[in-house]
């Protein structure tokens, strides 16, 4: 599509990292940092109130900030009142909840640190937030409900990445059932725990190098991960079943000219028992004049390629599953994306829109993108105007061709 402004839904005091939006409440969590370094860059959890104004406009309003000291989320995943974010080599849970002031406050006196499994508990942080506008979370005055809070309480910690030299979780999912945790990092393994008790399940070395991203099918049965060292593998627990080889697809491309970025599984529209994987190749080293990076589509169920085609020049930095495009819009590095869910409690949050993206990057914005409703003319319709065209046609033939007929 062209290129277009859009309007910033949302603008932090801090890089952001990571979104997502909670298909229970709709609540936006966006989340950042200026990480260790003494810079006075907050590193913190937003958690936004998403409204509906008209019919297809939106806005957010700051409910809560949860600061998380010197520690910059760079991933995170939202369970059911969860959150697993990615903060230097580990993976800290969290559990939000919206209530009122007075459950809010109790909540926040039984924050203390428990032990659980092999996890290494923490006591909960004070709520804080600081400068540029951001409102601390003893004060109400200027949030939109003052009845609604948040309260965020530390679950645990488990260490994710064990990369001696600079561990740094880079990836981390739930499984679509909820009942695992898995994450990936600098030290190419793959850790997946049992959620919730945190029992380490498996522990093993799925790439040589950094892990970019990994995804989970339904029902647990593919583990699909992608590294720096060129592979897309498959697993079956900790054991490989197979390695995807896309550029066989593209007769032209040579294996090592490409590397993978992403991978997500998604299902298809109207059709109940189909699955589709999707990866991202972006070229591994950059020219002058840049070559196209690639989506290739795969069967979710038996991993065959399906369909490979160019995406554009510019390299990709996320990937959200639905085909969506937008010139520019942020100008600097796209860090996480996240569609909104098609309602939240029965209500719709979407509007006229037939869907909305939201998008964070480093400039410390948070924008929303609006899929407008595509237009559809009804099959009886279409069959009335076939049936006057016909008839139409008749009777022009009967006039220029008198006994036509």
């Amino acid at each position: 599509m062209g290129k277009k402004k859009v309007p910033d839904l949302y603008r932090a005091p801090f890089p952001l990292y990571s979104v997502k939006v909670d298909p229970d409440t709709g609540l936006v969590i966006i989340a950042g940092g200026g990480g260790a370094s003494k810079t006075g860059i907050k590193n913190a959890v937003h958690f936004l109130d998403l409204q509906l104004v008209g019919e297809c406009q939106h806005s957010a309003s700051l409910l809560h900030c949860h600061d998380t000291d010197t520690r910059a989320t760079m991933n995170m995943a939202v369970g059911k009142g969860v959150i697993a974010a990615g903060q230097d080599g580990s993976c800290c849970l969290m559990q939000f909840k919206q209530c009122t002031q007075k459950e809010g406050k109790d909540a926040n006196k039984d924050g203390k640190s428990k032990q659980q499994g092999n996890a290494r508990l923490r006591a909960g942080k004070g709520d804080k937030c600081g400068q540029d506008g951001v409102t601390p979370s003893g004060n109400t005055s200027d949030m939109k409900d003052e009845t609604t809070r948040i309260s965020v309480t530390a679950l645990a910690e488990v260490q994710s990445d064990l990369n001696p030299q600079d561990p740094l979780q880079k990836v981390v999912r739930f499984s679509p059932d909820q009942s695992l945790l898995l994450t990936g990092g600098t030290d190419g393994h793959v850790r997946v725990w049992e959620f919730p008790s945190l029992k380490k399940k498996f522990d093993f070395k799925a790439h040589e190098g950094e892990i970019e991203d990994l995804d989970i099918s339904p029902g647990n049965k593919h583990l699909v991960t992608v590294g720096r060292d060129f592979a897309c593998s498959v697993w079956s627990g900790n054991q490989l079943s197979m390695s995807l080889k896309w550029h066989e697809t593209v007769s032209h491309i040579d294996e090592k000219t490409y590397r993978y970025l992403a991978c997500r599984f998604g299902k298809v529209e109207d059709q109940k028992d189909a699955l589709r994987l999707y990866t991202v190749q972006i070229p591994h080293k950059r020219d002058r004049k840049p070559p196209p990076c690639y989506l290739t589509k795969w069967d979710g169920r038996s991993l065959l390629a399906m369909l490979t085609a160019p995406c554009g020049a510019e390299v990709i930095s996320s990937l959200a599953v639905r085909l969506y495009y937008v010139h520019e819009s942020h100008g600097i590095v796209v860090t996480d994306l996240a569609f909104l869910p098609h309602s939240v409690k029965g209500k719709n949050i979407k509007g006229s829109n037939e869907t909305a993206l939201l998008s964070v990057a480093v400039d410390s914005r948070c924008q929303l993108h609006r899929v407008a409703r595509r237009r559809y003319f009804p099959v009886w319709l279409v069959l009335f105007f076939c049936g006057v065209l016909v008839v139409g046609v008749v009777l022009l033939l009967q006039h220029l061709f008198p006994g036509f007929i």
